[in-house]
């Protein structure tokens, strides 16, 4: 058993309930990712509801249980991964991922770098590790409300951006992860509602397979988010994103927010050479060809001598 798995012992992995993935398919790792979709409006916005309340699939979304989708991030259609990923539209999806305790794991690859940072989100977390995540890139490419709203985003210099990662062939991340209860499985949904999940397959930094998978907030599309999470309502979309002035959440035209940006920096470098180095060199902007070192050498300069405001140098401190 892999460093670090030592809190599972899951139920069969819902590649086999939905009868996509045989268990010698899964042993052999073939199986690479699941991705999960809550659909709930309540569940999106009115997040009191517990999270075992969502209702029943209506019939459309029901037909896209086990479709399954090959992602194109860009820059161009020869980068995509040749492997497919499974989406799952409900929340048994996450709950067939809890281990007996009723833990689940979570992949962390920006703020959630930052133990502590992760620990201000869910304060009773176990088991925080760092581990290697194959054939994903991290890169600088959709808004985040919460940055207007901490008001440490610069709209005059499009400096506004949040972190996702994206399937990437070839490229491999040092994340971070970590378990949560089932109890705290809604406030990481709502913390990243704009996000695709995935259920994937992490290593420990010397290259061994963990046993069982951890959710990954991946790259989502506008199109995705308005019609499925908002349920096509621009009402909703308005709640979350139209109130700041943002008509568009994925997008190419922005950069990092910078206090933001500095955090996740350091957060990385306080896990050691091995993560600050990947995160410089394997991290990149909307334009996905920028690193983070380059940015920071030139157009960013100076992002890391600046100090957050007051009442957030605890939060993003690193």
């Amino acid at each position: 058993m892999a460093k670090g798995s030592a809190y599972y012992g899951y139920p069969v992995p819902v590649g086999i309930e939905a009868g996509i993935a045989s268990p010698s398919s899964l042993r052999k790792r073939v199986i690479t990712a699941f991705c999960f979709f809550p659909t709930s409006n309540r569940l999106c916005y009115e997040m009191n509801t517990t999270f075992l309340s969502l209702p029943a699939f209506s019939p459309p979304l029901a037909s896209r249980a086990c479709k399954q989708h090959s992602f194109s991030p860009r820059p161009s259609p020869s980068s995509v991964m040749s492997s497919t990923l499974t989406e799952l539209n409900h929340d048994s999806d996450f709950q067939s991922l809890l281990s007996p305790d009723g833990y689940i794991s979570i992949c962390g690859f920006g703020s959630l770098l930052s133990e502590r940072s992760a620990r201000s989100t869910f304060p009773d977390l176990v088991n925080f590790r760092t581990a290697s995540l194959n054939h994903f890139r991290r890169v600088f490419a959709h808004v985040a409300p919460v940055f207007f709203e901490r008001g440490i985003a610069k709209p005059e210099t499009m400096e506004i951006s949040s972190l996702s990662v994206e399937p990437f062939e070839g490229e491999t991340l040092v994340v971070t992860v970590f378990e949560i209860r089932r109890s705290e499985i809604p406030a990481f949904i709502k913390r990243e509602i704009e996000f695709r999940f995935l259920a994937v397959l992490p290593e420990t930094l010397d290259g061994k397979s963990f046993d069982y998978p951890a959710v990954l907030c991946t790259r989502y599309s506008d199109e995705e988010f308005l019609n499925i999470r908002c349920k096509g309502s621009k009402e909703m979309f308005f709640q979350q994103y139209g109130r700041w002035n943002i008509d568009k959440i994925w997008r190419d035209d922005v950069l990092p927010c910078r206090v933001y940006l500095r955090h996740c920096v350091l957060a990385a470098k306080n896990l050691g050479d091995t993560a600050y180095d990947n995160f410089l060199d394997h991290t990149f902007l909307a334009d996905r060809r920028t690193t983070i070192r380059e940015y920071l050498a030139t157009t960013g300069s100076g992002i890391m001598e600046e100090e957050p405001p007051e009442s957030l140098k605890s939060r993003y401190g690193g």
